[in-house]
């Protein structure tokens, strides 16, 4: 099944450095110099656009001035980030885009095994750190054989500051000796803008190139949908967007939500370094946000914590969730819990496509009436196939892999030739890896990760689906699940049956410690093997734990679970106890 966007094609673009996109089109040269773009928000300082935008421009300078003028001398190679959200996150990605100077987005709580891993295969020459992780990027360093005469720091200052070039000193500088402003370096639709490290859930991961054309495409994409979908859903009258920004920017999502697209019109983020529902909820009803950008796991805890009921979140009128698949009954509990957001909006995007690829149009929009099981339409400029196992095109209403083509395909892997090989094929298409089916209408509708789809008597299962239905017990028993293969249930050797890991409700919890464990288990398989096919019953059993692992985007880590299950299972075997495994 072949499929075209319903928008009309986009314009041509004109090559160029993705800066001159964002800060030299109406939009960027309308925005107020004395508005303020970022708030920290723990200490409250401020910054404004015109603040943010000469701090980039100088820095940009200070970076590529000569080392006897006082600066770095960097005109090429590649620039680690190593950091937290911070409010100068954003300066430091803007001045490598000045400079065409690719930067590598490093995560800010990784392994020292993982910095190392990074550090190596990202090639970095110079490494941007947050004061608070020097002392893991010079242990780092050492086995890297990374020199830490080039390590700059940047945000706030500290006593290290001193044995290591900091950006405020090196823009003091610029300022000072008030040196020539670097110009903005010429950049074309492929050269490399940064490196994105994909997830890494199977596998090692891979540092996905996304150039200055992609970023370039996804602007002009999101404007054209902003248009149509204002034509059915004109934005509410109101002051600019004050935005609470937590999503890591080492990320796809949080990068474009709290560092390129808010220069499309303006608006305050106020910033946190990471995700803490206390300080969460004080910035809420401080700064009055009233635009909450969540994963699946950020929409549940909100959605149920007994703190979010006694705090002002009044101010937050809308709310949207990416990063992973959101049950409908978890969205829905959201905007009861807030009241004045009628709804969560959702899509779908991977790294390897830069941010999005497909979103929830609004009520009308092309005729169509989103249900809340739907993922949503092609963006503007996208075009997509849904491909079965062996090759060919799949119906419509038929599960097969979404491959996708257009300028947001990013260039392939850093390095790894193989893997962009098996992504990316010659002719365009990104194989996304991701199930899913379209229906006649061509809304697309997500069904599961095509590497954690279990194969049984030759049929697909889909985890999701399982999951799905423990949620849906009339009795809510549950709040979160995790469904995937273990090894040892199947009817061949190598065929793996599904397990659930389960957090229960409070229902569940009471149900548990008034008629045991045993109970909870046998309610919940007799309503699954009401609502399944006997192939998709829980054969690999249950288990209930405290929570479900999940990336900071939100994705179910579903091999940390596995892994460990298969681990206490041979410790089992090993002592002659048997696979102890729940039900």
């Amino acid at each position: 099944m072949y499929i075209k966007p319903k928008f009309a094609p986009l314009p041509p673009r004109p090559h160029t450095n993705f800066h001159h996109v964002l800060f030299d089109s109406p939009q960027g040269k309308q925005y107020p110099r004395d508005h303020v773009l970022y708030i920290d928000g723990l200490t409250g300082e401020k910054q404004t656009f015109g603040q943010f935008y000469e701090r980039v421009r100088d820095g940009a300078t200070a970076v590529a001035a000569a080392k006897d003028d006082g600066g770095l001398g960097v005109r090429d190679g590649m620039v680690a980030i190593f950091a937290s959200n911070c409010v100068e996150y954003s300066v430091v990605v803007h001045l490598c885009l000045v400079l065409a100077i690719p930067f590598a987005l490093l995560p800010s709580k990784p392994t020292h095994t993982e910095l190392v891993y990074l550090l190596r295969k990202s090639k970095a020459t110079k490494l941007f750190v947050h004061p608070s992780l020097l002392q893991q990027a010079l242990q780092a360093a050492k086995e890297t054989g990374f020199s830490p005469r080039d390590i700059v720091l940047f945000g706030q200052s500290s006593k290290e500051s001193i044995n290591y070039p900091h950006l405020d000193d090196l823009i003091r500088n610029v300022r000072s000796k008030k040196l020539p402003r670097q110009d903005v370096v010429p950049a074309h639709k492929n050269t490399l803008a940064y490196l994105v490290f994909s997830s890494g859930t199977s596998g090692l991961p891979k540092g996905v190139m996304i150039s200055h054309g992609n970023l370039s495409f996804c602007i002009q994409a999101t404007i054209f949908w902003i248009m149509e979908r204002n034509k059915v859903m004109p934005p509410p009258p109101g002051p600019s967007p004050i935005l609470l920004c937590f999503l890591p920017m080492y990320h796809s999502y949080g990068l474009h939500y709290f560092t390129f697209l808010p220069f499309l019109a303006p608006s305050t983020l106020v910033i946190l370094p990471r995700w803490n529902i206390d300080d969460a909820l004080v910035a809420i009803s401080k700064y009055k946000i009233n635009s909450l950008f969540l994963v699946p796991s950020i929409v549940h805890q909100l959605a149920t914590s007994p703190k979010t009921q006694k705090a002002d979140v009044s101010s937050v009128l809308s709310a949207g969730s990416g990063g992973a698949f959101l049950p409908p009954e978890t969205a829905k509990k959201l905007t009861e819990v807030f009241g004045s957001v009628p709804a969560v909006t959702q899509g779908y995007g991977l790294s390897e496509g830069t941010i999005g690829s497909i979103g929830r149009p609004a009520p009308g929009q092309f005729g169509i009436q989103p249900d809340e099981m739907c993922t949503g339409i092609l963006i503007p400029g996208q075009e997509a196939r849904i491909v079965r196992e062996d090759g060919s095109e799949a119906d419509f209403d038929e599960s097969g892999e979404l491959w996708v083509r257009g300028d947001n395909v990013a260039l392939g892997y850093w390095g790894d030739e193989k893997a962009t090989r098996e992504t990316f094929t010659s002719d365009g298409w990104l194989r996304t890896g991701d199930l899913f089916r379209v229906d006649r209408r061509e809304v697309f509708y997500y069904e599961d990760r095509l590497k954690d789809t279990l194969k049984i008597s030759g049929a697909q299962v889909a985890p999701i689906e399982i999951e799905l239905a423990l949620r849906s017990h009339p009795e809510k028993l549950v709040v979160d699940v995790a469904v995937a293969g273990v090894p040892g249930h199947g009817r061949i050797a190598d065929e793996k049956m599904p397990r659930a890991w389960i957090v229960l409700s409070e229902a569940g919890a009471a149900l548990r410690s008034s008629k045991g464990e045993s109970e909870v288990f046998s309610r919940l398989e007799k309503w699954t093997q009401s609502q399944l096919s006997r192939y998709k019953w829980l054969r690999g059993g249950m288990e209930i734990v405290n929570e479900i692992p999940k990336s900071p985007t939100g994705k179910t880590l579903r091999r940390v679970l596995v892994d460990e299950y298969v681990r206490r299972t041979a410790a089992a075997n090993a002592k002659g106890e048997g696979a102890k495994a729940k039900l």
